[in-house]
């Protein structure tokens, strides 16, 4: 396979980066022909010690000596976008060679699954559980996508015209990108957020969501319109309904959201009609298939609602099955069997989405209504609970002085509104972030029984509890047992089939206790709150917030799910995708099946076949729990060092991407001028530390933690595990991803700052010790040895950009030496950040 990654991608970009130099632009060919021998500068130098600082004025006097200051800051910003155009020339190249260097029917396609259940009989236990099984694939409006919605669209045709080795046409979309800003000049409001993600649902999510499910059916000899789990493949949807942090999304934008989605799946559905009504042209079935294609018509552009749900629709499309089958011998009844399978799947919703916001807000929220009704708040939490569940009756929006509290009023409001045009499925969660407590869940359920409720007491939603600090993992199981034996609460799970949704964030319990410790934490809550649930008659479904680096829940997604073991319910899979992972690995419609193969068929493989692998033994839990002990004691010692905070605000760019208008959200949390690590979002923290090349969340502690116990003479011990565990495994995979992507040469120039010396000392310690403890464990000579094509695509994407590399840190460290801020400098920094994280693909 390495030998095809050869073939295939890296010496197509040689041939094909060759083309940048012919581009008819204005000191094009200068700036290619310096570009390579800056980058040979940057590796001979960083080789040598020498600092960013050294090698770019080192290049400087070499091949520009008389040049102006000037003069050569305009080259540096043309090297940036030379760079960030050749990265979106490698993109599409490694898109273009997808299926050659992935096994699509290997090992985690639905392919190899059915062969494999047939050969070992369990096809029938197969069938049963994609019953009640689901994947959810939630598109998060997170700000990690560099690339401006125009780009994305060049990459999708460049990759085309590279898969024809159509020339005339690379080199036409070459030009284009050279004439194509790739930076947004504005924030994008959370409404374009949304129109950017329904993107990918009309042209990719729309025709391999409904290809995977006919193919699996057909596979397991299940009648496509008889299948009563269209929901076994599910898009989640949170542009427009979360509002954790985010002001600027209100109540219009939910319905706004919603009502875009229910008009883009009925616009999927009119083409498919078209097409479908040139087949069934026979008597009795093509009058019922051109009164549907004209209802639908009518409700797209007439504003004539004919259908109002989609059962109704069904309801004809069956009427149209019925004939066929018993006057025309089935004829074309596959395919509109298929198009059946998809209004089941995507109704009038489209997308499922969530309503999302921070318990401090319903807090505060509360405060202001008991205000308002004169009362005050007793002392313990229960009296709490018990003083909100004696409020029968809200005060009125108006009575509210605080214009966000009215608004979030409102917003809840709004669900009914969107549930009626849409149907429930279109938005039937409330998530809770920084649930702490089982007074943050009961003030949303009441909340929304007051403003929701029907006049039975039913509520049709669900209400979701986000547990993310490891000390709010540790508490979750105990704050579920008291809502689980909560009377109003039992009542309301009951309407709602026994079923409750817990979501467990990755990207804050990492940034709270370190890599090793969140990710113990979180499977050690899984286990404890699938043991409550079962204990009082809860089916409990895990909805995962993860990002797209390892330090944030990422990387391999597939093994980690395969590993969960039998104590954690198996449910359903639920997890979070955001910016260069959506485009990275479900942007096109072969690398979205791919990948959403390999999700079910880890759920599934997790429910079928039970071997050591995959679970624990109480020998195995007491030493990862000792490692993630020893790891969170390091991570806390360097999380508490007095420069932690000083260095992410002044060294790193964090302050940075507040500028980088990619999305709607503010940097951090609170509003205060001061930098409160409790504040940061995840997004930048993570981040910034990518820029840096350090990518301290994805690895720090792990070196430490192993070398203890190999001080005690027991690295045998951690070897077996790493051996006889997926789930041990997975983790230290992911942890060597994020090594892999460290360059520390590139700030080895701190080391002999005054300030921040002593810091830097301590993350290069623990970074070597990384390296060779887990070079110790896994037994590979280099890192990432087991997958020599993720390892070959990191060294190549590095590469491009270890001159922008160069760039931003001359620039950080100019302003660190002359101690003040230079415009110039911060411009370099800016645009150099870019490509560098673009070029990752999932590095926030």
């Amino acid at each position: 396979m390495n030998k095809i990654y050869d073939t295939e991608v890296a010496k197509r970009f040689t041939i094909y980066n060759s083309l940048f130099l012919d581009l008819p632009f204005d000191d094009i060919y200068r700036t290619g022909t310096l570009l390579p021998i800056l980058g040979t500068h940057c590796q001979e130098g960083f080789e040598k010690n020498f600092s960013p600082r050294e090698i770019i004025t080192h290049f400087f006097e070499e091949l520009m000596p008389n040049r102006t200051s000037e003069e050569r800051q305009q080259l540096l910003f043309q090297m940036i976008q030379y760079v960030e155009r050749q990265v979106v020339l490698f993109d599409s190249i490694e898109d273009s060679a997808y299926e050659k260097i992935n096994d699509l029917n290997g090992k985690g396609s639905i392919k190899a699954l059915v062969a494999r259940v047939e050969n070992d009989r369990k096809k029938a236990e197969l069938i049963e559980k994609l019953k009640t099984f689901s994947v959810r694939l939630t598109l998060t409006a997170h700000p990690t996508q560099f690339y401006p919605g125009n780009v994305l669209s060049i990459i999708t045709d460049l990759e085309q015209a590279i898969r024809k080795d159509d020339l005339g046409n690379i080199n036409l979309l070459l030009q284009q990108l050279g004439k194509t800003p790739f930076i947004n000049r504005t924030k994008p409001s959370p409404y374009r957020e949304a129109v950017s993600l329904i993107w990918y649902l009309e042209n990719v999510f729309y025709q391999s969501i409904s290809d995977i499910m006919a193919r699996l059916l057909y596979s397991l000899d299940q009648p496509l319109h008889e299948w009563e789990n269209p929901g076994l493949f599910k898009i989640g949807f949170w542009p427009g309904g979360d509002r954790d942090g985010n002001p600027f999304v209100t109540h219009e934008t939910t319905i706004q959201v919603a009502e875009r989605l229910k008009k883009w799946v009925l616009r999927c559905y009119y083409r498919d009609l078209r097409v479908l009504r040139r087949r069934l042209t026979f008597q009795h079935v093509e009058e019922i298939m051109i009164r549907v294609e004209t209802g639908i018509y009518n409700t797209l552009f007439e504003g004539i609602e004919v259908y109002k749900s989609k059962e109704e629709v069904l309801e004809e499309l069956f009427m149209a099955r019925k004939v066929l089958v018993e006057h025309h011998n089935g004829l074309f009844l596959e395919v509109l069997d298929q198009f059946i399978l998809k209004v089941k799947i995507f109704g009038f919703h489209f997308a499922y989405m969530d309503m999302r916001q921070d318990s401090r807000k319903h807090d505060a929220l509360w405060d202001e209504a008991f205000d308002i009704l004169g009362k005050k708040w007793g002392n313990s939490e229960e009296e709490q609970i018990e003083q909100i569940f004696a409020v029968s009756k809200l005060p009125e929006i108006s009575d509210f002085k605080d214009e966000f509290h009215q608004e979030m009023l409102k917003s809840i409001q709004s669900i009914a509104t969107v549930q009626q045009g849409n149907g429930e499925d279109v938005l039937n969660r409330y998530i809770i972030s920084n649930s702490q407590s089982a007074k943050h869940i009961l003030e949303v359920f009441q909340l929304n029984q007051l403003l929701l409720a029907s006049d039975q007491g039913d509520l049709s939603l669900d209400i979701v509890p986000l547990f993310e600090t490891i000390d709010d993992l540790s508490a979750a199981p105990d704050i579920m047992r008291f809502l689980y034996q909560f009377e109003p609460y039992r009542q309301h799970l009951a309407k709602r089939g026994d079923k409750q949704t817990i979501m467990l964030g990755f990207s804050d319990g990492t940034k709270d206790g370190g890599y090793l410790t969140a990710n113990w934490s979180i499977l050690k809550a899984k286990e404890e709150l699938t043991k409550a649930s079962q204990e009082n008659g809860i089916t409990v479904v895990f909805f995962d917030g993860r990002g797209g680096p390892p330090a944030r829940g990422g990387g391999n997604m597939h093994n980690f799910y395969a590993s969960m073991g039998k104590k954690v319910e198996n449910a359903e899979i639920q997890v979070t995708i955001q910016g260069q992972t959506i485009s990275a690995n479900y942007g096109k419609r072969v690398s979205c099946t791919y990948n959403f193969e390999q999700l079910l068929s880890a759920g599934m493989e997790n429910h079928l076949y039970s071997d050591e692998e995959r679970n624990l033994n109480n020998e195995q839990r007491k030493l990862i729990q000792e490692l993630a002990d020893e790891a969170y004691e390091s991570y806390k010692d360097f999380k508490n060092d007095p420069k932690f905070v000083p260095y992410l605000e002044h060294v790193t760019p964090l302050k940075y991407f507040g500028l980088t208008n990619i999305g709607s959200r503010p940097l951090k949390r609170g509003k205060g001028e001061g930098l409160k690590f409790e504040d940061l979002r995840a997004i930048p923290f993570v981040g910034s530390w990518a820029q840096m090349k350090q990518n301290i969340p994805g690895f720090y502690g792990v070196g430490k933690a192993i070398d203890r116990l190999d001080e005690q003479g027991r690295i045998r011990e951690v070897k077996d595990l790493y051996d006889q565990s997926l789930f041990f495994r997975a983790l230290l995979g992911n942890s060597m991803q994020s090594l892999k992507k460290c360059f520390y040469p590139a700030t080895a120039y701190l080391k002999d700052n005054e300030e921040y010396g002593q810091f830097w000392e301590k993350m290069y310690k623990e970074y070597t010790l990384s390296l060779e403890k887990l070079a110790e464990v896994s037994g590979q000579g280099e890192l990432m040895e087991d997958n020599p094509v993720s390892s070959a695509s990191i060294e190549i994407r590095e590469r491009i950009v270890l001159p922008l590399i160069t760039i931003q840190q001359y620039a950080i460290q100019s302003m660190l030496e002359s101690g003040k801020p230079d415009k110039i400098m911060q411009r370099l920094i800016l645009r150099s950040m870019f490509g560098i994280i673009n070029a990752a693909r999932n590095a926030a």
